[in-house]
Order: C-alpha cells, then structure tokens, then sequence
C-alpha cells in the first residue's frame, strides 16, 4: 500500500519518487526518475518529465508539462495550463535533449494560468507570474510580473496580496525592503 494517492487513470512509471500524501489526478503521467516530494497536488492531464523535481506541498493545475530540469521548490504553484520550456531554439528535426536549459521556481512562488516560462530562468521566492504572461528573464523575489514579455509591475506579500508603495501588505502588515533586484521581509 503506498502512501500517496494515484487515479487509475494515471501511470507512475517505475523509478519515480512521489512523497508520502501526495495526490495524483486523472490522466496524469509521471515518468521514472521524477522526484516529487510531499503534500503535492497534481490535477488534471499533467505530465512530470523523468528530470523534473517538485518540493513539498506544490500544487500544479490542470493541462502542465513540467519537462526535464525543471525545479519546483516547496510550495510553488502553477496554474491551468502554464507552460515551461526546455529547449530555446526547438527544431522537430534537430536534437537538442543536451542543450536543456535549468528553470528554478523558487519556494513560494506562483505562476498565474496560461503563463509561458521560457526555460533558463529563475523565478524568485514568492515572486507572482500573472496570467498569461510570457516570462524570458528572472523575476526577482516577491516581484508581480506580468505581460508579454513579462516586467516587475509591483511587489507581492508571502500571503499572496500585492503590497502598497511603502512596501507593507494591507492584508496581513507584514513589511519589506528592498534587496538587490527584489525584496526581503523586514518584520
């Protein structure tokens, strides 16, 4: 008896490591090598590469292929078909599996639906990708980016509410500074 869940309509190819509570939704496929840790949810119609790697507690929606070097740390989310790369300049006649590109999602960071993150990027702790967006450089910590290409909007909170000019979240009060390209929480 394992002790994480997987719908019979889903395959977990022998070799991969799924953490003990996680759930594994209709017509998923999770290829052998995969390591996904604890907690996670994977909805529908997801497929995890042999080379990709989910913390604990990542949650990832309906329609996402999360390829080879691809690396989600704890409590990352991914929305509705959001989609990542792995390759910058894809042929279907050329061969490139040697040249994948690393993308690192960052603890606490969420990806908005629709969103298109080009492989070789890093997107921050607790950094927000709005929907739709096409990311193709690093978004600094808790940075709110969105658009085509996407560009640092505004500042998140680790609760998940955009912080005002002063850098405090009206939600929770909690306060930030400014570090490097992004933030720190203060307080």
């Amino acid at each position: 008896m394992s002790d994480y869940f997987v719908h019979e309509s889903s395959y977990v190819d022998e070799g991969a490591v799924i953490g003990e509570g996680t759930k594994v939704w209709h017509f998923t496929h999770v290829m052998g090598g995969a390591r996904i840790g604890r907690k996670c949810v994977l909805g529908q119609n997801v497929n995890v590469g042999s080379k990709a790697i989910l913390g604990d507690r990542v949650k990832v929606q309906n329609n996402v292929s999360i390829y080879d070097d691809v690396v989600l740390e704890d409590d990352v989310f991914c929305g509705p078909s959001c989609v990542f790369t792995n390759v910058i300049n894809p042929r279907s006649f050329v061969e490139r599996k040697h040249e994948y590109l690393r993308t690192l999602v960052k603890r606490g960071a969420s990806i908005g639906a629709n969103a298109t993150i080009v492989c070789g990027v890093t997107l921050g702790e607790y950094s927000f990708v709005g929907a739709g967006s096409v990311v193709t450089k690093d978004v600094p910590a808790y940075a709110l980016a969105h658009g085509n290409p996407a560009r640092v909007r505004g500042w998140m909170c680790r609760c998940g509410v955009k912080l005002r000019e002063d850098l405090v979240c009206p939600a929770c009060g909690k306060k930030y500074r400014k570090a490097g390209e992004g933030l720190d929480l203060t307080e």
